[in-house]
């Protein structure tokens, strides 16, 4: 059995569709009794419960071999915040594996996290990686690069399929090895229950590293035709957009992350995702919705 917790959300959903796929026993957590329906119609186990309260975990690891989580705070609010979450949700999630006899942890975190991050949810990432690997679980970290699914559609997607110019920061330039929320997804599972994700780390990004031209020129081959590009200088704030995508657009415009991914996908088996696939798929999603 092998638990995921997170199911409800992206990533979590399509490791779920992948462990399925591979015939796996799996149960997921779920805090409402409608997620619970739409999971066990589909031959999915299922737990009632939350990363901020103990018991519920307790219950929810009983029998698993396995734990996923890609429980976060980042689009919840509330009472869902990086303490509780990220921190401490993650602490109590780690503590009833270990008391359930887990056989391995699968945590998905983000690259970047750091104990000293200005940003709440990269330091609760990294203060939940920490205690993992303090806990004498046999454990694995995932640490995906930018999520092509958000950052793209937010960036470039909507102005692009408003017919509206794309605004940047900088010169748009700095090469980062963006991933696909579904080859986070594979890794994940690819990792469970596998003796060579043992107590690893494992860095990983798209198949190749793009700029935010790469990006547009996809959106230009894709929807066939021009998208103009408007330049905003360093510090500058992109509208229509929360002040804190400004700032991380702002960063990013002062380094690379290129992450080389061949020998990795190769090890795991992960047939990786393209930029342009992966914004087929969303202009593939936005006409269906």
């Amino acid at each position: 059995m092998i638990l995921v917790a997170g199911a409800t959300g992206m990533v979590g959903g399509m490791i779920v569709d992948g462990l399925l796929a591979r015939g796996n026993r799996v149960r997921a957590l779920v805090r409402s009794a409608k997620s619970a329906e739409i999971f066990q119609a589909r031959g999915v186990d299922t737990a009632l419960g939350d990363v901020k309260d103990r018991a519920s975990l307790d219950r929810a690891c009983a029998g698993a071999e396995v734990v996923i989580t890609t429980a976060n705070s980042a689009s919840r609010g509330g009472s869902d915040t990086p303490e509780s979450v990220e921190e401490q949700g993650n602490r109590n999630l780690i503590d009833a594996a270990r008391a359930a006899g887990v056989r391995q942890f699968v945590f998905v975190s983000a690259l970047g996290s750091d104990l000293n991050s200005p940003v709440p949810l990269l330091r609760g990432k990294a203060i939940a990686e920490q205690y993992l690997r303090e806990s004498g679980l046999t454990h694995t970290i995932l640490m995906p690069n930018l999520y092509l699914e958000i950052w793209c559609p937010n960036i470039v997607g909507r102005a692009a399929q408003a017919g509206q110019p794309v605004t940047l920061i900088g010169e748009g330039r700095r090469q980062h090895s963006m991933i696909s929320a579904a080859d986070v997804a594979a890794f994940a599972v690819a990792a469970a229950g596998n003796e060579r994700a043992y107590n690893r780390v494992l860095v990983v990004g798209g198949p190749q590293a793009v700029t935010w031209h790469d990006v547009i020129a996809a959106h230009e081959r894709v929807q066939g035709r021009k998208i103009e590009v408007r330049y905003l200088p360093l510090g500058g704030v992109l509208p229509g957009l929360p002040d804190f995508v400004s700032g991380f657009m702002n960063l990013l415009e002062t380094y690379d992350s290129v992450i080389p991914m061949e020998s990795l996908a190769q090890e795991f088996g992960v047939r990786q995702v393209t930029v342009d696939e992966c914004i087929e798929r969303q202009l593939e999603a936005a006409a269906t919705a």
